[in-house]
């Protein structure tokens, strides 16, 4: 079975934030939440650049769900609500979670949300191909269950304008993941913690 991942290759991150929007309209998440967030990571406030004029630099982190091997929150479930697929992408099951949130205490990487109410807004109708969840369950990625299960790519790799995503099977060496990851310094988010992730970041 494949182990589905993520590379983000944060040398072509632009910021530009069409990951989050997509993964928006794709999922169906409500307003005032986000699964996908872009980050920026140089100056010491938000979106402010590093360094002096005019040798400013300015670099994004996208974070999402990072489909750990080793996913604490998985362990901490007591309903066994979020569980670790066989293709080694983290899952919720919303009809079975209880909203106790023990999950969001869990993940190291905040990559998790409530749906505490019914947006404001509720549209007449769902955008993308994912469910609309009821109010009262934990959300997060899925690396767009609903496209991969019919063979496509998270939307959020496809709509990337800089090509900054790559997606497939980490355990096939010809794979674009695979290629990314030895082609670039990669590296993992909090990897002391032993959580394993899925995603990959190069430099």
């Amino acid at each position: 079975m494949a182990k589905l991942g993520i590379t983000i290759d944060q040398s072509r991150c632009v910021g530009c934030n069409t990951c989050a929007v997509a993964c928006k309209m794709q999922n169906n998440v409500p307003m005032g939440m986000l699964w996908n967030r872009v980050l920026t990571e140089s100056g010491e406030g938000l979106d402010s650049a590093e360094g002096e004029y005019p040798h400013l630099t300015k670099n994004w982190l996208t974070v999402a769900c990072q489909h750990c091997e080793n996913a604490p929150c998985v362990k901490v479930c007591p309903v066994g609500a979020t569980y670790k697929a066989e293709d080694g992408r983290v899952l919720i099951n919303y009809d079975r979670c209880i909203g106790c949130r023990y999950c969001m205490a869990a993940c190291p990487y905040n990559a998790r949300v409530f749906n505490w109410q019914r947006p404001v807004r509720q549209p007449d109708f769902s955008c993308g191909d994912a469910p609309v969840r009821p109010s009262g369950v934990v959300e997060k990625c899925s690396m767009c269950k609903e496209r991969t299960d019919q063979g496509l790519e998270p939307l959020c790799v496809v709509v990337c304008p800089a090509k900054a995503r790559k997606f497939g099977n980490l355990d096939d060496l010809n794979s674009p993941v695979s290629q990314a990851i030895r082609g670039k310094n990669s590296y993992r988010l909090l990897e002391e913690l032993g959580t394993k992730p899925q995603v990959y970041y190069l430099r």
